[in-house]
């Protein structure tokens, strides 16, 4: 068990829809909602691909979210603009939540360098991108790596070149690549088989629909929930379709506490809180005024609640006898009056 709750990381992505007071928006309502993070993406289409209108280059039709758009108009529409960070950083800074970014390219490490961004994330498509992680390193931040659609061979490459560059600080996140992500594809089953192989914390970048799947990862060690946040999905956008709004959000970072909290020990038997509950376990009690000389029988003597009197498994041997002494409803019954 982590000796913290889980980190709680608000994706904003591009559901700031093109608007710099709807992304100040967003950082605002994420911080009420008690997230520990806001994290934007540093990019351009220009440093993301090139604007060529190929096969190659357009999603698949099928996709549920962006099918048949071309990589080039997809990211001009979702990408922050550059002049927006600054605004972004100061605004989370003042709400007293931590603001960072994915970034993308050198200029993109640059400008959050420039802004004093007190970490790094590596997304799942840029895990096989070793010179930009080792780039990311090199800073000496914390670096953050997800790890969708890789293999545990590339997962390690990408490990092992952040620790080259001098990260000290590594947490991986177990993820699924996909917008939105089936629950049956998301494995959470692997966050402790990344742990041991690895040997360092590992979170959960969560697509699917929802809090129930990231809260069940905080049962399997995650120390770390990234997901997408909108104002309301009804405005639209380009990951709104998977992005929490504000409430669930809140109710996000209330159960995800709540679960690490729940994880405990191994230990078992009665705690501390079960303490008094303990007393009010059945034993065997006087249940009507008796005198001495009468028989214990049914009607006399029942298992009820509370604890005092004898083992409610004792009732086959002490029915039949007799009591040596009066005794007044509601008196445990115990080996001396009998």
């Amino acid at each position: 068990m982590s000796s913290t709750k889980p980190y709680i990381v608000a994706e904003m992505s591009g559901n700031h829809n093109g608007s710099l007071d709807r992304a100040l928006a967003l950082v605002d309502a994420a911080a009420e909602a008690g997230a520990d993070a806001i994290k934007i993406q540093t990019y351009t289409a220009d440093t993301m691909t090139v604007d060529v209108k190929h096969p190659r280059f357009q999603i698949s039709a099928g996709h549920d979210l962006w099918g048949g758009d071309y990589l080039y108009q997809l990211f001009e529409r979702a990408h922050t603009p550059w002049d927006w960070h600054g605004p972004i950083f100061e605004r989370a800074r003042e709400q007293g939540i931590t603001p960072f970014s994915s970034p993308f390219d050198r200029t993109a490490i640059e400008l959050l360098e420039k802004l004093d961004a007190p970490m790094y994330k590596i997304a799942s498509s840029e895990i096989t991108d070793l010179p930009l992680i080792r780039l990311a390193a090199s800073t000496g931040k914390p670096i953050i790596i997800s790890t969708g659609m890789a293999t545990l061979r590339e997962i390690t490459a990408a490990v092992e070149a952040a620790e080259g560059a001098g990260a000290t600080d590594i947490t991986v996140l177990s993820c699924t690549a996909s917008y939105p992500a089936p629950p049956e594809e998301t494995n959470l089953r692997r966050i402790p088989v990344l742990a041991e192989a690895l040997n360092l914390p590992i979170g959960l970048s969560d697509h699917t629909m929802g809090i129930g799947v990231p809260i069940a990862a905080v049962a399997y060690g995650a120390v770390l929930i990234e997901k997408h946040f909108t104002l309301d999905r009804a405005d639209g956008g380009v990951d709104s379709a998977f992005s929490l709004d504000q409430d669930e959000l809140r109710l996000l970072v209330t159960e995800s506490e709540r679960a690490w909290q729940a994880l405990g020990t191994t230990a078992i038997g009665p705690t501390r809180a079960e303490k008094e509950s303990l007393r009010f376990r059945r034993s065997l009690y006087v249940v009507t005024d008796v005198r001495a000389g009468d028989v214990v029988t049914e009607q006399n003597v029942r298992s009820i609640r509370p604890t005092g009197g004898l083992e409610p498994d004792q009732i086959g041997t002490v029915l039949g006898r007799t009591f040596t002494v009066d005794a007044a409803k509601g008196t445990p019954l115990t080996w001396d009056l009998i």
